[in-house]
Parts: C-alpha cells; sequence; structure tokens
C-alpha cells in the first residue's frame, strides 16, 4: 500500500463483525474494499488449538491487554479486559461458544423503536450463515461460513453436574439456540474437525483471493477523515509511517466495543465537552459516544472435590499432557479442543423474572483468572453471570494520543437489583451443588467461601470473585431520532455525520442474553445487507481534505 489509496468502502476492524463485512461487501466485484486490522496474522498454533485461549488471554502477541479502571463494585480491583489483537478479532481468542440469546432481547430492540430487530428479522439471518452439525431445519442451516459442532470431550463430573441441576429443577434441553434458551445442555461450539474456526477462518481467508478486496494488518487507525460532515477515509499509522486510506462510499467502524468509541472520539465525534478536555476539536456533539456499556459480570465460585478427574491435575502431569496431545493429533478429540465452558445453563435467579436472567458455564478446572496454571488440586467451578445487568458503564479516551488505553470503568454492581441478582446467583449454586448428585464427589466450597452466609457476606464475596466474561456491547448504541444518548440509528449510521458506521457489538442498545460473539456476526451480516441497499443513494466524496 502506498502513503494513500483509495477504496469504495475501508473497514476499521478484521475482527467478528469486520471479517463478515469484507467477505459480504467485496463479493460484487465491483466494489473495492480494505479492511485494516491493528493486530497481525493468525498464524500461531495457539489461535486454531482450541484450548489454546489459555495462552493467548494475557498475551500482547494476542491480546491488547485492557485494564479497566479500579471498580468500586468490586472492591476497587482492576480487571484485566482482553480483547483479540489479531485476524478475527476475540473470536480468534473467546470461547468459542455459539449462543443467539432470547428472542426477547431482540424484540425489545424492536419495542425500542428499532425497525427490523425483532427475533423474526434476525433469525432468518442467524441461519443463513451457519454450517450446523444438527443438519438443516427450523433453526439451523448448513453449508455456511460459521461451522458449529459438538464438544469432543466428556467429562464424569460435568455430567453429575447436568443431574444435580435437574434435581434442583432445572430441565435438560438440546438446543440453547431456538429463542428459549431454558435449561441445561453442554455448549455448542465453534469449531471444525477440533479446530477454533474464528471468523477470519470462516469468512476472511475465503474471500482473500478477490482482487477486490485488500488486508492490512499492523493498521492501526488514529483518526476518521472528513470533508466537512462526511467521512471520506481513515489516517493509519503503519510500520511507523502514517498513510491515509480513503473510502470513495463509506467508512465501516468494526473494531469492537472498546475500539470503535475511542476511534470516534479521536475523530471529534462524541461528548464536546469531553474532548474539549482533551484537546480535540468537536467536529459532532454525540454525547452517548462511549457510553451505555455493559458486560456480563461473571462470578467464578470454585469447589474442590474428591474422586473424579478434573483438568487441574491433568494440567500438572506429564504424561497426561502427553496423552491429550497424541489424543489431540491423532482423533483432533480430548481436553486440547475444549471450549473454556464446556456445559451451560440458563435459568431465573428468582420467580420475578419472566425469562432466565442466568447463564452458568461449567468447568472441569479452577484457577484464579484466565492466563494462569490451574490450582494444584481437583475442583470445577461454577460460573454465573447475570444476563441482563441493569448497571452501565462507559469507554473514554484517555487522552488526544492514538495510541494510549481508554478509561474503561464497567462499573459493575452499581445498582441494587444487580447486587440482589449476584447474592441470590451464589446461593442458586450452592443449592445446585448441595443435591444428592454430586455427594459422591464431596464437593467443598473454595471461593467465596462457605463461611459466607448473609446476603452482605454473599455481596462482598461476589464483589471479591466478580470479573468480567468478556462481553462488552452497547457504546455506540442504536436508538431511535428522539434518544439523546444514541450513537447510530437502525441501519447502523452514526448520527450527525455522512458516510459513517458503526457495525459491531458496540450498537447493541442492550445486552443479549447470552455469548455475543455470534450476535456480533448477526449485526455483520444486517449492516452488510444495508450498506449495500443503500449504496445506490451514497454520493461519492471529491476526497479533497480531511
Amino acid at each position: 500500500m502506498s502513503g494513500s489509496d483509495t477504496f469504495d468502502y475501508v473497514i476499521v476492524g478484521a475482527g467478528s463483525a469486520g471479517c463478515v463485512l469484507a467477505n459480504r461487501l467485496s463479493k460484487d466485484p465491483r466494489n473495492s474494499v480494505c479492511i485494516l486490522e491493528a493486530g497481525g496474522k493468525d498464524n500461531w498454533i495457539w489461535f486454531h488449538i482450541p484450548v489454546g485461549y489459555l495462552f493467548a488471554i494475557g498475551n500482547p502477541r494476542a491480546d491488547w491487554m485492557f485494564k479497566t479502571e479500579a471498580e468500586p463494585g468490586l472492591n476497587g480491583r482492576v480487571l484485566n479486559y482482553p480483547r483479540g489483537k489479531v485476524l478475527g478479532g476475540c473470536s480468534a481468542i473467546n470461547a468459542m461458544i455459539y449462543m443467539r440469546g432470547q428472542r426477547e432481547d431482540y424484540d425489545n430492540w424492536r419495542q425500542m423503536g428499532l425497525t427490523g430487530w425483532g427475533w423474526d428479522d434476525v433469525k432468518p439471518i442467524f441461519r443463513q450463515h451457519l454450517d450446523h452439525y444438527l443438519g438443516a431445519g427450523e433453526h439451523h442451516g448448513i453449508g455456511g461460513e460459521w461451522r458449529v459442532e459438538a464438544p469432543r470431550t466428556r467429562w464424569d463430573l460435568l455430567d453429575t453436574f447436568i443431574e444435580a441441576a435437574v434435581e434442583a429443577g432445572i430441565p435438560r434441553v438440546s438446543d440453547f439456540n431456538t429463542g428459549s434458551n431454558e435449561g441445561i445442555s453442554y455448549f455448542h461450539v465453534n469449531q471444525k474437525s477440533g479446530r477454533r474456526w474464528s471468523s477470519a477462518r470462516g469468512f476472511l481467508k475465503p474471500a482473500l483471493s478477490r482482487p477486490n478486496l485488500e488486508v492490512e494488518i499492523q493498521a492501526h487507525a488514529t483518526r476518521v477523515l472528513f470533508e466537512g460532515r462526511r467521512a471520506i477515509g481513515v489516517e493509519i499509522l503503519q510500520n511507523g509511517t502514517l498513510k491515509r486510506i480513503f473510502a470513495r462510499k463509506e467508512v465501516v467502524l468494526s473494531a469492537g466495543a472498546i475500539a470503535s468509541p475511542k476511534l470516534l472520539q479521536l475523530s471529534g465525534i462524541g461528548d464536546g465537552a469531553y474532548l474539549q478536555q482533551h484537546g480535540i476539536e468537536t467536529r459532532h456533539h454525540l454525547p452517548g459516544v462511549g457510553e451505555n456499556l455493559q458486560d456480563h459480570l461473571q462470578l467464578r465460585p470454585i469447589y474442590k472435590v474428591h474422586g473424579v478427574r478434573t483438568l487441574n491435575e491433568d494440567y500438572r502431569s506429564l504424561l497426561k499432557k502427553a496423552h491429550m496431545g497424541l489424543e489431540y493429533v491423532l482423533f483432533r478429540r480430548g481436553p486440547l479442543t475444549m471450549a473454556p465452558s464446556q456445559l451451560g445453563a440458563f435459568t431465573r435467579s428468582s420467580p420475578e423474572y419472566a425469562t432466565p436472567n442466568l447463564q452458568f458455564h461449567i468447568q472441569p478446572l479452577s484457577l484464579d483468572r484466565f492466563g494462569e496454571d490451574p490450582h494444584p488440586f481437583p475442583a470445577f467451578t461454577a460460573s454465573v453471570c447475570n444476563l441482563r445487568p441493569t448497571s452501565r458503564g462507559s469507554v473514554r479516551i484517555r487522552s488526544g494520543a492514538p495510541d494510549d488505553a481508554p478509561f474503561i470503568r464497567p462499573n459493575y454492581l452499581s445498582t441494587s437489583e444487580d447486587q440482589g441478582v449476584a447474592v441470590d446467583s451464589l446461593r442458586l449454586v450452592r443449592r445446585i451443588v448441595s443435591m444428592p448428585a454430586l455427594q459422591k464427589y464431596r464437593p467443598e466450597e473454595y471461593r467465596p467461601g462457605a463461611q459466607l452466609t448473609t446476603d452482605e457476606e454473599l455481596l462482598n464475596g461476589a464483589r471479591e470473585i466478580g470479573t468480567t466474561i468478556f462481553h462488552p456491547v452497547g457504546t455506540a448504541k442504536m436508538g431511535i431520532d428522539s434518544d439523546p444518548m444514541a450513537v447510530t440509528d437502525s441501519r447502523l449510521r452514526v448520527r450527525g455525520v455522512e458516510g459513517l458506521r458503526v457495525v459491531d457489538a458496540s450498537v447493541m442498545p442492550t445486552i443479549t442474553s447470552g455469548n455475543t460473539n455470534s450476535p456480533t456476526l448477526m449485526i455483520a451480516e444486517r449492516g452488510a445487507a444495508m450498506i449495500l441497499e443503500d449504496q445506490s443513494h451514497i454520493a461519492t466524496p471529491s476526497l479533497h481534505s480531511a
């Protein structure tokens, strides 16, 4: 690439959403497309072996290594906040769990006035790019780019946890992706024959042979370029050199719920008073940029067990490690194919909720935090998160320097409702673990600790063990004209300017009830269709100034 080039579309971010956009927008050979990725290639073995998340999260080769500010709701703790730094973005380091959420999530968006985002609107979009191991049917499709398979390993401990959950009143289900996800089952995963299936593998790589698609890595976007109120390109820093990449039709931000609002702010779009504090001229006052941050706070109760195998002891045995490696090489099965969580459950923290408001991620291992070794004793983790938190946080630039990481303030457990759900969810974990099925393994609560019994004590325990489950959304939310905090409209166009859209998880007005990666792909699929529908109405800019 030269010092400046011009394309029809410039996409910022080759993550989960960007890879879908690059594929769809370049499908028409008349459209020239450039996709910019600030990270590198996915040519590291741990991007492809599923258990590689243990080595990728917290590694600067794969992770932007963001941190939150000290969180008041978590007793002042600072959390690591992983984001993928590679082609495929977070889909190259995430949990690989295929999850759509609940019908009501999307119907609620429609009821907010966001036309075209109800469940009946988005369900066909989920289906159209699927290649599901269950085959074609009412809920799933085949032949698409997004591969979904069943887990390729099993654990006696997890089978027994299912029995205990059923004893506690949670029903067995076979599929979480029918519009209702209530029940307990093994997760379906984005893998193909025991290898991680990222958006780069599914959507970007099949399109790389197209002459009208250009991919630039190590291309760090520093600001959006404008001519008047129209976005006409992106300034990037690549290999120490500033370059300008121009867009005849549109600039599309798909850098995720942290980087997309940061880039908008660096480009003069955001709260004018805040931008002025950092020496940035306000191009358009849009106070919602970076606000409305939502995330699923996971509480990670850990139980020691006896007389049953867990990954903790396997990980510390050279013989078991050798066996795991051989099993993977020969059969593409076993623990190396494991997602971070294999078993899931959706249920209610109390009867007042109309649909499940809790998600469990059950793991036959335990550790203090991702990126560290498992504990030296047999244990399992019964992670539980509040699916629809009412707490709201923010992402804001720290300075006008593009290299500075932003302030990330999720504001966890800042509402009384979220605090109540946290306490109730810890009590529910204890009830499940106390069921007869699990007693043969003599579970002992290690964290937060069986000595915590009152609501106040359990809330403080939640503050001590709570951490991100890596689902930030909402920081450039869709909204109707009368919503002063809306950043994008229902067609994902940034309000107040032209030629600029945000197409990633940051446009969600409210978080979906489950893992957020596949809903992000659905948003990208829908966004690409909107861009192509609108392109005949978009005037081509003259590209004279920035």
